[in-house]
């Protein structure tokens, strides 16, 4: 999908780029499969701030996405490739032969009038949904599932695929976006392919207001605070932070420290997605 530049007409629009959504082939979604959704601002359920420079934007509908693709054997064709304010990824509408209708992650390379379809004995070809023992050895896949029957968890961003790159036992190893080497059962669902609309990465938003659009409130830098307000803040003019590393405003590392501590789920990676430091 090309990028579409707009003409420097003023300040915000110098620099800035947008998506032509030439794929796009249905403006409005289908009434049956969106909801409410109702935004929290970045509070809990006691209304108490939990996560920064959340607020405000556009007013959305989310739209029920089928992430389990549990309806096994079942062909369904698709009838229109639409935008989703909720995610960087396009979604596709199936038709199913029974008359039922279910969105999707639209992969890379779906059209309109393709038959996909849920199943053990599926063609390995994108939108076609199969347990990982069934995907030959080097195949992009994406939606892909870590529990059997809970859906699709990870790979589900624009322009992301993992690859499936070794099997041994009950698990499968699968090398991630990040270049994370994973372990997952191979009775484990993914979808053949990698996630449509790869230009995302590449759009520039040019302003502030459609980060505003988006809801996502001003970020203040620390530096520029006083030094009661944050441990970089405070001296004369610009000045360097003054300690060892980069620190939260309540006094944590920022970076280059791990944060992980799921030992439940640990012992299934690999190698993680970190690079390796040389020396």
């Amino acid at each position: 999908m090309p990028v579409k530049v707009y003409k420097p007409t003023s300040p915000g629009r110098r620099d800035q780029t947008g998506h032509s959504f030439d794929e796009i082939t249905r403006s409005h979604p289908e009434d049956g499969l969106t909801k409410p959704l109702r935004r929290k601002g970045g509070r809990n359920s006691a209304g108490r701030m939990t996560v920064r420079h959340r607020g405000g934007g556009h007013k959305r509908r989310y739209r029920s996405i089928d992430f389990k693709r549990d309806k096994v054997g079942v062909p369904a064709r698709v009838v229109s490739i639409e935008y989703d304010p909720n995610r960087s990824a396009r979604i596709a509408l199936l038709h199913y032969t029974d008359g039922e209708k279910r969105y999707i992650l639209a992969p890379l390379g779906l059209k309109i009038g393709d038959v996909i379809k849920s199943d053990v004995s599926a063609e390995v070809k994108p939108g076609n949904c199969m347990p990982l023992s069934r995907v030959p050895l080097g195949t992009l896949i994406h939606n892909i599932e870590l529990q059997r029957g809970k859906g699709g968890q990870i790979v589900r961003a624009a322009g992301t695929g993992a690859r499936l790159i070794a099997k041994e036992g009950e698990y499968a190893q699968i090398r991630m976006p990040s270049g994370e080497v994973r372990l997952i059962r191979l009775e484990c669902m993914a979808t053949v392919g990698e996630v449509g609309n790869a230009d995302h990465q590449n759009i520039k938003l040019g302003k502030a207001g459609r980060k505003r659009h988006r809801g996502v409130r001003p970020t203040v830098r620390g530096s520029a605070m006083s030094p009661r307000d944050h441990p970089h803040g405070g001296g004369e003019g610009r000045q360097g932070i003054g300690m060892p590393g980069p620190k939260t405003p309540w006094g944590k590392p920022a970076r280059g420290v791990k944060t992980r501590r799921n030992k439940k789920s640990g012992k299934f990676i690999l190698r993680g997605r970190g690079k390796k430091r040389r020396g």
